[in-house]
């Protein structure tokens, strides 16, 4: 299935996509969605209108070209500790093998992190018997830095149950901080050599502000809720994520890929349709913001499309603000 492409308008139109990690391999552009079911079940905050069963990969041999759906890559039926709920993923390659990581919830309902691999970009991938072990929560993107040493970014609130996990086990009755307290943040852990395990325990990263003072739970206009994404531009490391309830994409930066990361400003504002999740990629020397919205279903919440634009940075290094309905 090839559909066209222009900036700002759904990428693909056969199927409703969204959660974009956008990767250049093998000289082409690849993007990992979500595959949202086109459903009318209840919707809550629990996220159970998000009830994702499988993952296409989308590709662009330039910007301009048509988008290819490479079809079904992988279904929940064939992970063998998954039983739903198969929600944003990410991609990467090392070790001349492509690997997919995606959030799901085990048998006992609650989410971990997965690894499949192939040996396509465009897979179909293989996942292996059991989740990343002390992996938790949802959302992971993996970073691979100049030193080959590869690190994977999580963590959500709400559905995503980050507020779970605040002292290393699940609690399911916990709650997250107060309003005047630091918010949580992202956690991030190196990851093995062979990609399928955490080298060290998770830590959280600590996002500030220009001060050095913690973002506080109840500044919604710039905490971390979910959509961790880090990329590198001239030798500094970008965080970026989604503030949730504000609807908004933002950013902060850091000269160390674990933090801590200050708070510098907004990259997208809010879009049509409650969540909002993205991801940042150099292609043809243009940088490109991939993202989400409702549009193609009239604001349906659970049935979004992937759209992209370009992505353009200030001299000293700051991100342009980008409109996502310029008139």
């Amino acid at each position: 299935m090839k559909n066209n492409t222009k900036q700002n308008e759904p990428i693909v139109t056969h199927i409703f996509t969204a959660d974009p990690s956008a990767h250049v391999f093998e000289g082409k552009l690849y993007i990992y969605p979500s595959h949202d079911l086109d459903h009318n079940g209840p919707s809550n905050d629990n996220g159970d209108q998000y009830a994702m069963e499988d993952y296409h990969v989308l590709s662009m041999d330039n910007m301009n070209s048509p988008c290819v759906d490479h079809g079904q890559v992988l279904h929940v039926n064939d992970i063998p500790w998954a039983t739903k709920q198969l929600w944003a993923p990410d991609a990467a390659y090392k070790n001349d093998t492509y690997y997919l990581f995606f959030p799901a919830r085990d048998k006992d309902e609650i989410f971990r992190i997965g690894v499949a691999t192939s040996s396509s970009p465009s897979g179909p991938f293989t996942a292996q018997e059991n989740y990343i072990p002390g992996s938790y929560s949802i959302d992971p993107a993996v970073f691979v830095d100049d030193d080959n040493k590869a690190y994977v970014y999580f963590g959500g609130l709400w559905g995503g149950q980050l507020e779970k996990w605040q002292t290393g086990t699940f609690s399911p009755d916990a709650t997250g901080p107060a309003e005047n307290e630091p918010a949580l943040g992202p956690r991030v852990a190196a990851l093995q050599d062979d990609m399928l395990s955490f080298s060290e325990a998770p830590q959280e990263i600590a996002i500030v502000d220009e001060d050095g003072n913690p973002i506080l739970a109840g500044d919604e206009e710039r905490r971390f809720f979910e959509g961790a994404w880090v990329h590198k531009h001239n030798g500094l490391y970008y965080l970026s994520y989604s503030t949730g309830t504000t609807h908004s994409i933002v950013y902060a930066v850091s000269e160390n890929p674990t933090g801590p990361f200050v708070y510098k400003g907004k990259i997208l504002t809010p879009v049509l349709g409650w969540t909002t999740h993205h991801s940042i990629v150099k292609f043809e020397d243009k940088w490109y913001l991939f993202y989400h919205d409702c549009s193609l279903s009239g604001g349906v919440d659970h049935k979004r499309s992937v759209k992209f634009a370009e992505l353009h940075y200030n001299e000293d290094g700051t991100i342009q603000t980008i409109e996502p309905y310029p008139s």
